[in-house]
């Protein structure tokens, strides 16, 4: 695209993969066997939400480090009618969590989040109730049209028999191996013989294969009230966890209605609180509308400036604000209003950077995954999920092959501040599936993992889009930026004169490799056909649908 290579001229970069084009069915996924999984159901005739089940339930097995039944995520759905539901599968702290339960290091970054021991991060006080499998049921029953042991079946297979281990979920292993090897399980399946699994092995899960069946059998009744919860409950009493019979038995999953923005002709959606991402990329958003953002070229010191200046204002809000609606009031609306970012707007200096503090009154991990399917019938499913950080808290729950979710430590450790610790308290997130509507019809849906910095993350792609009239696939691998702390994050291909240029405006700028992880989106042209990208981040695959049935009428006799 033209306006693209405009873009490209201040800050060039080589995109590493290639879009996938279709015209009745797309699945995105962060790994290929996942997407493979998405597409045998779409190729069944399932729709959107079968195979977005399926890929995530797959993913479980392949991306084990990722995501799994025991964690917990959020899945935004767009129906074939134009409506939107955002499911809540989120965890939440235990009945028995208190907001003092952790020793704290420092109140100040970089270690705020730190707890003596890693108490938050690793081990079984570490552990949320678990989201997860009641929200995929639970989309899976009221919004697709195949049996829950049918998408099931690609994940069993891979299960039992196995798959072919990528560098990446080798290196994963090899950066988590002293955390790992703390558990009988996982040391077992990960760090055979003392090393990491090695690239090109084939790794078999059996006991997760039979949860994975006894899952088939039961529903999601068997973890939440099962055979698979009481192993939970029985770990968690052994080792000195918080989750109890009833915490499972009292889990419910949540509809939310998504945050709707306006950016340049878009309607912005995105999950509510407690994610934070519709609030406050409708927010950072309504901020860049002042400017013409595309004038300033991709990439350019005014623009990676203005783009940081938005994530500190963003940042200073969230952490006052967004938490858990159940338990804190967030003022929603003040905080996506276009007057609030004019009051806010005003105070940006394009000279220099500054400290921002919250303008509205108080009341994660990196490591997750994503999913963007769409179907010929205009059923659309863009999810989050995660166990929260690498391997979650490096526990696998014996005999079942399930590993728990680190979600406690996504909370405040500080006692009596908006995202502090509160019994039956959603967990906030990060977590950003996106869509944007133009003239009635879904112009494009993207998500990515990466914790702190999903948010963010999205919010540039979408700026890329919009403003820089990217194509899908250079827009998700775009360079990006990060700031919290003082520090401003810029991967290595923003050029060295715009770090000296960001330097100059007083940014203490650091170079990273990757910021956030592998993101991945579907674009939805005019004509009905539909583009798939995922970026070098992750193992992100896009598998197109074409062709279709014979026309009718047409059968022959020899």
């Amino acid at each position: 695209m033209s306006d693209s290579k405009r873009g490209a001229r201040v800050a060039p970069f080589e995109c590493e993969k290639k879009s996938a084009t279709g015209s009745r069915g797309m699945v995105v996924t962060n790994h290929p066997l996942a997407s493979a999984a998405g597409s045998e159901m779409l190729l069944a005739g399932g729709n959107a939400i079968d195979a977005a089940v399926a890929a995530l339930f797959t993913l479980t097995v392949v991306e084990p480090m990722m995501v799994g039944v025991l964690g917990g995520g959020l899945a935004h759905i767009r129906l074939a009618d134009g409506r939107h539901v955002v499911v809540d599968g989120l965890s939440t702290a235990p009945g028995a969590a208190r907001g003092d339960m952790y020793r704290t290091v420092s109140d100040k970054l970089p270690n705020y989040r730190e707890t003596e021991g890693r108490a938050n991060e690793v081990g079984p006080l570490a552990i949320a109730v678990p989201g997860a499998l009641a929200g995929w049921a639970s989309a899976l029953e009221r919004f697709g049209t195949m049996p829950l042991a049918d998408v099931l079946q690609p994940a069993i297979r891979l299960a039992e028999r196995g798959f072919i281990v990528s560098p990446y979920l080798s290196d994963c292993v090899g950066n988590l191996a002293r955390d790992l090897a703390r558990d009988a399980g996982l040391t077992r399946l990960f760090l055979p013989g003392g090393a990491r699994i090695a690239a090109g092995a084939r790794l078999v899960q059996s006991d997760y294969g039979q949860s994975l069946r006894e899952i088939a059998r039961s529903g999601p009744a068997a973890l939440y009230g099962g055979p698979l919860g009481a192993a939970l409950v029985e770990a968690m009493k052994k080792q000195g966890g918080l989750i109890s019979a009833a915490d499972l038995a009292a889990y419910r999953i949540v509809d939310r209605e998504p945050i709707r923005g306006s950016y340049r002709g878009f309607e912005i959606l995105g999950p509510p609180p407690p994610a934070s991402s519709g609030v406050h990329i409708a927010q950072m958003l309504n901020l860049l509308e002042g400017y013409d953002v595309a004038a300033m070229g991709f990439g350019s010191p005014d623009a990676v400036h203005l783009i940081a200046e938005a994530l500190k204002i963003g940042f200073a809000d969230r952490s006052a604000a967004t938490a858990d609606p159940a338990f804190v009031k967030v003022p929603v609306e003040r905080l996506i209003s276009k007057e609030y970012a004019a009051e806010r707007r005003a105070r940006i200096d394009m000279a220099r950077t500054q400290p921002w503090k919250a303008g509205v009154p108080s009341g994660e991990s990196r490591n997750t995954t994503h999913v963007t399917v769409a179907d010929a019938a205009g059923n659309v499913v863009a999810s989050t999920q995660t166990i929260n950080g690498l391997f979650g808290a490096c526990v696998q729950i014996p005999g079942t092959g399930m590993t728990a979710n680190n979600y406690m430590f996504n909370f405040d450790p500080h006692p009596g501040l908006a995202l502090s610790i509160a019994p039956g308290k959603r967990v906030f997130t990060s977590m950003s599936p996106m869509m944007a509507v133009k003239g009635g019809r879904l112009a494009f849906a993207l998500g990515l993992p990466g914790g702190l910095r999903i948010f963010p993350s999205a919010f540039q792609a979408i700026v890329n889009l919009i403003d820089h009239g990217m194509s899908l696939q250079e827009a998700v691998e775009a360079p990006r930026v990060w700031t919290e702390g003082g520090v401003l994050e810029v991967e290595d291909a923003i050029p060295d004169s715009v770090v000296a240029a960001l330097k100059a405006r007083g940014h203490d700028v650091v170079r990273s490799k990757r910021i956030a992880g592998g993101m991945n989106a579907i674009a939805f042209g005019a004509d009905g056909m539909l583009t798939g990208a995922a970026c070098w981040r992750a193992d992100g695959t896009p598998v197109a649908i074409s062709g279709g049935l014979a026309r009718a009428g047409i059968g022959f006799s020899i």
